[in-house]
């Protein structure tokens, strides 16, 4: 079962995979995903850096190259925080598997190798359900 920050429980799992551009994940967790409803389950899917609350914004950070290592770690955190509220963790509390295509990880990752402080990095995604398994690739 995936995991509350507080260590509650919650009747759906969360799915996570992690790597590389190119890695297959998508192309996995989209396998995955129709076996799974022709299994009978109820599938959600939840794609890094997708939240139509930062996504502009994170585009244009890029472009312009105008953000910060820690700005892009409070833009990613936002996106995921936004996400969490409104597809996955009403997804899990109803019993749904949730797929996630990219991850914390993803964010410790990046984060810590653009010089954010880890421990920084792990209080910013304190709030991130704990996924029921990773899958890295």
């Amino acid at each position: 079962m995936a995991q509350l920050p507080d260590g509650r429980a919650l009747p759906g799992k969360l799915f996570i995979v992690e790597g590389i551009d190119g890695s297959g994940k998508s192309t996995q967790l989209d396998l995955l995903r129709k076996w799974l409803i022709s299994q009978g389950y109820c599938v959600a899917f939840s794609e890094w850096n997708s939240s139509q609350l930062v996504k502009a914004t994170t585009k244009l950070g890029k472009k312009k190259q105008m953000l910060t290592p820690t700005s892009f770690s409070l833009i990613h955190a936002a996106d995921l925080a936004d996400r969490t509220e409104r597809q996955i963790l009403p997804a899990l509390k109803g019993g749904a598997i949730v797929l996630a295509d990219r991850y914390i990880y993803t964010a410790f990752g990046r984060d810590v190798a653009r010089g954010v402080p880890p421990a920084w990095v792990r209080k910013v995604y304190a709030f991130a359900v704990r996924p029921t398994v990773a899958f890295y690739f």
